[in-house]
C-alpha cells in the first residue's frame, strides 16, 4: 500500500514519529522516508494512506481531490482531528486518531494535580518561597483535607476523563462525575457517582475539567459555578481555554484567596502577555505540557503503527474517527 509523511514541522514529526516508529511503517508500506509539506505535493500522487500528527496540513475537499485521488485513510499520530478532518471524513476517506495514546499522559499529569490540589500544594508552595511565610503557609495547608475520603470532581467522561476516573480507583476518594452522554452502567463501570455540574462545583474539594472542546461548550465555565466552589477548593483545566470565562474565574478567586486553579490552557496561549490570569497569585499556569511531552510522543506513533497493521491485515480499527464521533469529540 503506497503511503506518504505529510506535516508541516520536522522537528514535531520526529518528535513523534522516531526512528524505530517509522521503521515499522516503512517495512509494512510502501513509503519514502520522507516528510512532505503541503507546498511538496503535486496533483495526482498515488498515494493511499498518509502518516501525519500535530502540524497536519488542512485541505478541501477539492485539494483532497487533485493531490490523492486514490487516497483510502489518513493515519493521525496525535489527538484532536478537528482542524483537518471534516474533508475527509466528507469524502469517505477512513481518519485514525491516536487520541487514547494522547489521554494517557493527559490523565497521569491530571491526578497528580489532583493529589497535590486536595493538600493545599500550590498556594501553600507559593507561601513557602519566603522563610518568614512558613508557618503560615503550615496554617494555610491544615485547611487541606489531604486525599482520603475526599470528593473530587470529574467533568467529561471521553477518553480522558474516563482514564482520570479508572486511574483515581487506585485512591480512596468519592469520584462525581458529569457529562451529558454518561449512562448509569458507564459511571458504574467506572466508580463514579453521576452528579449535576452545579453539585460537583459546590461539593467538590478538586475539580477537573475533561467536557468535549465544540461550540456548546465556549464559555461554559462561568461565576456561577465557579462562584459556587468550596472556600479553598481547586479548580484544575486541562480541557481548552475557551471553555472558561477566565474574569469570572478571576473575580471567584478574589472572593474566596484560599481557592486556586491549576491552568495548563488559557484563551490567548499565542498571546499569554494578554492573558489576565497571570494577573493573580492563586493561579498557578504550566505552558500546555499535559499532554503527550518528550519520549511520551512516541506512544502515539505506536498506536497509529499498530493501527495501520491492523488495516493492512483487514482486521478491526480501535481508533477510527467518524463524523458522528465529531459530534462530541474535542
Amino acid at each position: 500500500m503506497k503511503g506518504l509523511f505529510i506535516g508541516q514541522d520536522q522537528e514535531d514529526f520526529s518528535e513523534v514519529y522516531s526512528a524505530n516508529e517509522r521503521q515499522v511503517i516503512l517495512d509494512n508500506f510502501e513509503i519514502e522516508d520522507k516528510l512532505y509539506a503541503k507546498e511538496d505535493l503535486t496533483p495526482g500522487m498515488d498515494v493511499e494512506c498518509l502518516f501525519s500528527t500535530w502540524g497536519m496540513p488542512v485541505f478541501t475537499e477539492e485539494e483532497i481531490d487533485l493531490y490523492f485521488p486514490k487516497l483510502k485513510i489518513v493515519f493521525y499520530g496525535a489527538g484532536s482531528v478537528r482542524k483537518f478532518a471534516f474533508p475527509f471524513l466528507n469524502k469517505g476517506i477512513k481518519v485514525i486518531s491516536a487520541w487514547l495514546a494522547n489521554a494517557v499522559p493527559v490523565a497521569e499529569f491530571v491526578v497528580s494535580q489532583i493529589i497535590l490540589a486536595n493538600k493545599g500544594f500550590y498556594t501553600a508552595a507559593r507561601k513557602c518561597y519566603k522563610p518568614e511565610n512558613r508557618h503560615e503557609a503550615y496554617v494555610y495547608a491544615k485547611s487541606f483535607p489531604g486525599t482520603y475520603d475526599t470528593n473530587v470532581g470529574i467533568i467529561g467522561t471521553g477518553a480522558i476523563g474516563a482514564l482520570v476516573c479508572e486511574m483515581l480507583k487506585n485512591y480512596k476518594v468519592n469520584v462525581y462525575a458529569y457529562s451529558p452522554h454518561l449512562t448509569d452502567e458507564k459511571a458504574q463501570r467506572l466508580g463514579v457517582t453521576k452528579a449535576s455540574i452545579e453539585y460537583i462545583f459546590q461539593n467538590c474539594q478538586t475539580i477537573s475539567n475533561h467536557i468535549a472542546n465544540i461550540p456548546a461548550t465556549v464559555g461554559m465555565f462561568n461565576y456561577e459555578l465557579f462562584s459556587k466552589m468550596k472556600p479553598n477548593a481547586t479548580f484544575i483545566n486541562t480541557g481548552r481555554g475557551a471553555q472558561v470565562v477566565e474574569e469570572d474565574l478571576l473575580r471567584a478567586l478574589a472572593e474566596e484567596p484560599n481557592r486556586s486553579a491549576v491552568v495548563d490552557v488559557t484563551q490567548s496561549e499565542n498571546a499569554p502577555e494578554k492573558c489576565p490570569l497571570y494577573q493573580v497569585d492563586n493561579v498557578f499556569i504550566t505552558p500546555h505540557i499535559a499532554g503527550s511531552w518528550g519520549q511520551e510522543c512516541r506512544r502515539m506513533a505506536q498506536f497509529v503503527g499498530q493501527e495501520a497493521l491492523r488495516y493492512l491485515a483487514g482486521e478491526p480499527l480501535q481508533y477510527e474517527v467518524t463524523l458522528k464521533m465529531m459530534e462530541t469529540m474535542a
